[in-house]
């Protein structure tokens, strides 16, 4: 086994016992890159030489009995949207091409605190808002897209070049690629991570989180960046019901939810089929399974896009007077459209949006989590547009991509997508465990539990060199 094919947790244990270099896993990592990223695209930019000194200046302080911790020393990418002091924050966009970030993000900065060693900068789509990230190829298939927007980080874990990356999720952006790219993608509570030196796509929906190889890996890397951050208006005070790497995987009693409805509406057969094989096996390692109906779905769609259109207009609101034709056409179709949405409406999508979030604080008195699938399909085709179902229904890609994992967001409800399985022609299938606030602990106990059935799930995507 090459060393950029261990895990996190894997290479963590190797680096503290000293049997493995971070200048080593480092360097391994960068030639995995150099080997694979001409058919991926995974990275705008890679900063090699960088990476190895931060990784030779990691090596020196474990020799001398300075060990931060298991981030010490490990490779990781960051979605373009977070501030590096120094480095360019793209963002995906003509409208950043001479933008440098001058001082760090609390997340860069905490990851630095832990002694991770960053490699470079992973595509989004542009300013986040999509969901197919088009710079970058599936893992698993370079003819079909790698979901998004934090696509880029999602490939770069998939394929080995990068042993962790962070990215955003606004209505699914760290879900959606990880489970079309086979890695295991975490939503905290919304404030539970800062966003500080984080571009924004929509204020109150966006959240920073990790993608990893394993449920394991995830928690490791929430438990070096979360904590409250007075340079983020949204950040918790609160903290976690308990630490997210003594996630433990013990599932005896815990009450699962399988929605009886919305999250099994218009899902591929083959990603129901799998979604309800992993419940099952939850239940045959002593959780409970409760039948429960997901509240309000009829407004969930518009609720989403009621908050982060005119969210996301705001934001942009200078620099969409000033050079419009900076923007692709896609992103700016839909900044545009932002300035038609009356304050009203936005008013009535925010009460909709504290509705949502009290009829779901209700459903976890009846359960602890809720299990059900990730994305509705598996990763389609780059050019393809819509997709339609048996129903008659014909749905845009965007629509099927997010409807799944929009109402996490709406009501900043924790969520973890993890691999299980894959389809017939061996693409990816991801579960989503939605937790209550702060409830990541157990999200990740269970995924654990799950994971340690299906270790297989948990591989590289065999990327031809």
């Amino acid at each position: 086994m090459e060393p950029y094919e261990l895990t996190l947790a894997e290479a963590a244990k190797a680096i503290a016992s000293k049997e493995l270099s971070p200048v080593d896993l480092t360097g391994s990592v960068l030639a995995r890159i150099e080997a694979v990223e001409g058919r991926l695209n995974a990275y705008v930019s890679v900063a090699a030489d960088t990476a190895r000194r931060t990784a030779a200046q990691a090596e020196r302080d474990i020799a001398a009995g300075r060990y931060r911790g298991p981030l010490h020393g490990i490779p990781m990418g960051l979605k373009d949207l977070i501030d590096v002091a120094g480095l360019p924050t793209g963002a995906g966009s003509r409208v950043r091409e001479h933008h440098v970030a001058a001082h760090d993000s609390t997340v860069a900065t905490r990851l630095g605190e832990a002694g991770a060693v960053m490699l470079g900068k992973t595509h989004t789509h542009e300013f986040a808002y999509g969901l197919t990230t088009p710079q970058t190829s599936n893992a698993w298939d370079t003819e079909r897209v790698a979901g998004g927007s934090s696509g880029g980080s999602a490939v770069a874990v998939a394929a080995g070049e990068a042993t962790f990356a962070l990215g955003t999720d606004t209505g699914g952006s760290i879900r959606v690629p990880s489970a079309l790219n086979g890695v295991v993608g975490l939503k905290p509570t919304f404030g539970l991570v800062s966003r500080h030196g984080v571009t924004s796509l929509s204020w109150s929906l966006d959240h920073v989180g990790p993608l990893t190889r394993t449920v394991e890996d995830a928690g490791l890397v929430l438990a070096a960046v979360a904590g409250h951050d007075p340079g983020d208006p949204s950040s918790l005070h609160a903290v976690q019901e308990a630490d997210p790497r003594q996630a433990g995987d013990d599932i005896r009693g815990l009450r699962v939810g399988v929605p009886r409805n919305y999250y099994f509406d218009r899902v591929a057969p083959e990603v129901e089929k799998a979604v309800r094989g992993a419940v099952a096996r939850m239940e045959g390692l002593g959780a409970e399974l409760v039948d429960i109906g997901i509240p309000m779905t009829e407004y969930i769609l518009a609720t989403h896009w009621g908050l982060m259109v005119p969210e996301a207009t705001a934001y942009h609101e200078e620099t969409l007077r000033t050079s419009p034709e900076l923007y692709g056409p896609d992103v700016r179709l839909l900044l545009e459209a932002g300035e038609l949405v009356l304050a009203s409406d936005y008013l009535r999508a925010q009460r909709a949006r504290t509705l949502m979030q009290r009829a779901w604080a209700r459903l976890f008195d009846e359960v602890d989590l809720i299990a059900a699938p990730t994305v509705t399909s598996t990763a389609a085709r780059s050019d393809q547009q819509t997709l339609r179902w048996p129903d008659g229904t014909v749905e845009s890609a965007a629509d099927t991509y997010f409807r799944l994992s929009a109402p996490a967001n709406i009501t900043g409800l924790p969520a973890l997508s993890l691999p299980v399985g894959f389809d017939g022609a061996g693409l990816p299938i991801g579960m989503q465990l939605i937790g209550r606030p702060l409830g990541e602990a157990t999200i990740l106990r269970a995924g654990r539990a799950y994971e340690a059935t299906r270790s297989g799930d948990a591989r590289l995507a065999p990327v031809p060199v």
